[in-house]
This record gives C-alpha cells, structure tokens and sequence, in this order.
C-alpha cells in the first residue's frame, strides 16, 4: 500500500500531461503530492520527512511553473531533488550518521565500511540522474523528458536499489542471511 501512496503523485503527473499538457500536469502534481500527504498521516498515523521535503519543492517549482507559465521550473525539480537527496547522504557521511544505515541498518547489519560504500554509490547515482536530467530536460522534447522522468529515472532507481540489496546481502553473515528467509 505504501509503494502505490509513493507513485501515485508520478502516475497523475503523467496521466494529466498525457491527456492535457505540462502545466495541468503540475497543478496536479502539486494536488496529488498534498493528497498524498493526507493520506499517509491517515492510514499510517504518520507523515515521511522525504514526503514534506518533496511537497515543499514541488509546491516551490510548481507554482512557479504555473506563474510564470515556463516548464523550466518542474524540469529543475527533478534535479534539486537529486541534489539535495546527494547532499542528505554526503552530510550523514561526514557527521558520522549514515541516513542509509539508519534507515535499513536493523533489518541489514554489515560493516561501517559497507554502508559507506552504498551511500558513496547512492550519492554518485543521485548525482548523476540530476545531470542527465538537466540534459534531457533542457536539449531533448518535453514529451522525451516527461517519459523519461516518469519511466527512465523510476526504473533506474529500482534496479539501483535492487543492485543495494544484493551488495548488501552479499555482506550479511550466514546468521542474518537465514533470518531474512
């Protein structure tokens, strides 16, 4: 149920921009994003830090997608995005709290050393969705973009995360490996 509450502000972006046009597509992002909000703090009790700092910079760059009628804004999102999800991992690095390991490090025990590694991966992936993303949104077509944003950068990021488990499982003990089972 989780999943489907995090894509469902993406499928209506793309539904709206394939049936209408970039700037209906955002005022929609800009609802789904807020209903997305609602509905989490009413199933789950709970609202994700990662949802309210996305609802910020969506309402942010939506709103001046909309004002200033320039689809510039919502193509910038993307990358801001990416940027500040790059800087999250870099400060948890260097602060000595890994975000990565916080976040998975009871279900996933392995060496400092190991999540090290997957937040330096992570932040070179970020890094490089948010400059391939500035590519294709400012020198291929919208629609390119659109599709790409949608498709490309969400399937890149679950084989990413799938390319993470399996790194991480390689570095479980034998002990952790059978309780995952």
């Amino acid at each position: 149920m989780k999943q489907l509450l995090d894509f469902f502000p993406l499928v209506v972006f793309f539904i709206v921009y394939k049936f209408v046009d970039i700037y209906a597509a955002t005022g929609a992002l800009i609802g789904a994003t807020a209903l997305q909000l609602v509905l989490s703090y009413l199933i789950f009790k709970t609202v994700e830090k990662m949802h309210l700092i996305t609802f910020a910079i969506v309402t942010i760059f939506g709103t001046m997608t909309l004002v200033f009628h320039d689809d510039a804004f919502i193509k910038w999102k993307v990358t801001i995005v990416y940027a500040l999800f790059a800087i999250a991992l870099i400060v948890g690095q260097f602060i000595n709290k890994p975000i990565l390991k916080s976040m998975l490090g009871k279900e996933m025990q392995v060496a400092d050393s190991v999540w090290a590694k997957v937040t330096w991966y992570w932040v070179a992936f970020f890094t490089a969705c948010g400059l391939v993303n500035i590519y294709v949104a400012f020198w291929l077509s919208q629609e390119f973009w659109v599709n790409f944003k949608v498709f490309g950068l969400t399937a890149l990021t679950l084989i990413n995360t799938v390319v993470t488990v399996i790194y991480l499982y390689k570095h479980l003990s034998e002990e952790q490996r059978k309780e995952l089972k």
